[in-house]
């Protein structure tokens, strides 16, 4: 509880910006704007900006820009900011990934993580020549993907060694390693989706479990499957909790919800039924249909990783008061997206941050610390 809630920001490297809507948004999937973000960012609160991975043109995304040059770049023109590069495993090698970390972690003095993303769009693989795995296979090769890039990170004198079903390494030395960041064993691995398989990866495997936007009992529940995966699993560190949510603050709590009735009422229905078939058919692929998506209605598929779902839409104090709770139930990190980057960025570390540091400080002096696994 004493440890000081943390927020990255989704970066908007893709076209269309973070609702399928016809709403402006006053956002811009390119360079300059984004180098000017990633620095309010890092002046206002944030701790980490996550770059999108997407390859081709699908639902309201027409151009994207690729993640890991992205992040890097964003890295080398802040100063304190910890860049996240998605990456899809099947379309990098980790051997080949683990060597681009440990250069860009130098370049950018030990601020650069991955968020592996085992892939819910099927044209992506397919239109680039890749074999499309079942839902718990993907799960299974991430599982060895993190593995892998662990081993080559932390190997000793000889080099690296694994030998799975997806992926064999021999003798692999990695020099230089990633930046010796005191309390970081290696750059961060991050990992999401909802699934079994997901919560199994997340409670053994990764350093973050990225969970879609929730409720509070969505959001608790996920966290009590997770931790009792890693109770099993030889960690080198506990895992940690991040949540996505769409935030709307505004001075009045009606303009915010109308703001997001307006978001929904101008929805681009073809491009957001259009992925709603892709992801659900994804999510319900799961023997217990419990995949990414698999029930989400319309409405939370405006904001494509259900970020409404969270409701972080309110004035700053309610918006506070919902963020240090999720806090209470187990989240060390939000990530967020908004529907003016720039604006609501300044206007997220001016008026909603110092409530929630406010809430925070009277949260550690009410409850004790919670010992995680």
């Amino acid at each position: 509880m004493s440890e000081p809630l943390k927020f990255a920001y989704w970066v908007p490297n893709v076209s269309g910006g973070l609702v399928t809507s016809t709403i402006e948004q006053r956002t811009d999937w390119g360079y300059d704007y984004n180098v000017k973000l990633a620095q309010t960012a890092e002046n206002n609160g944030f701790d980490y900006a996550l770059s999108q991975i997407r390859y081709m043109a699908s639902y309201g995304a027409d151009h994207q820009h690729e993640a890991t040059s992205f992040s890097l770049a964003l890295g080398l023109a802040t100063e304190r900011l910890k860049v996240i590069a998605a990456v899809h495993p099947g379309l990098w090698q980790p051997a080949v990934l683990s060597k681009w970390v440990a250069t860009a972690d130098h370049l950018t003095n030990g601020r650069v993580a991955v968020n592996v993303v085992s892939g819910w769009l099927k044209d992506e693989f397919t239109a680039l020549g890749e074999p499309w795995l079942e839902h718990d296979e993907r799960y299974r090769r991430t599982a060895e993907f993190i593995r892998v890039l662990r081993e080559i990170w932390t190997a000793g004198e000889g080099g690296a060694e694994f030998s799975g079903d997806f992926y064999r390494v021999h003798g692999f030395d990695l020099k230089p390693k990633p930046v010796d960041v005191p309390g970081r064993p290696h750059p961060e691995i991050f990992q999401g989706g909802n699934s079994t398989a997901a919560r199994r990866n997340g409670g053994t495997v990764s350093d973050w479990y990225f969970s879609n936007g929730k409720d509070y009992d969505g959001f608790t529940e996920q966290v009590e499957e997770v931790l009792g995966h890693a109770k099993t699993a030889d960690r080198l560190q506990p895992v940690r909790f991040g949540l996505n949510g769409f935030m709307i603050a505004r001075d009045d709590e009606t303009e915010a919800r109308d703001t997001l009735r307006e978001i929904i009422e101008k929805a681009n229905k073809p491009a957001v039924e259009g992925f709603r078939d892709a992801v659900q058919q994804a999510g319900n692929s799961t023997g217990d249909k419990r995949g990414m998506w698999a029930d989400s209605s319309f409405s939370d598929l405006v904001q494509y990783n259900d970020g409404f779902r969270s409701q972080l839409i309110g004035t700053p104090e309610q918006i506070a008061d919902r963020a240090v709770e999720y806090k209470r139930r187990g989240a060390n990190l939000l990530l967020l997206g908004f529907l003016h980057f720039q604006e609501e960025v300044e206007y997220f570390g001016e008026k909603v941050l110092p409530i929630i540091r406010e809430k925070e400080a009277e949260l550690a002096a009410r409850e004790p610390q919670v010992a995680t696994v």
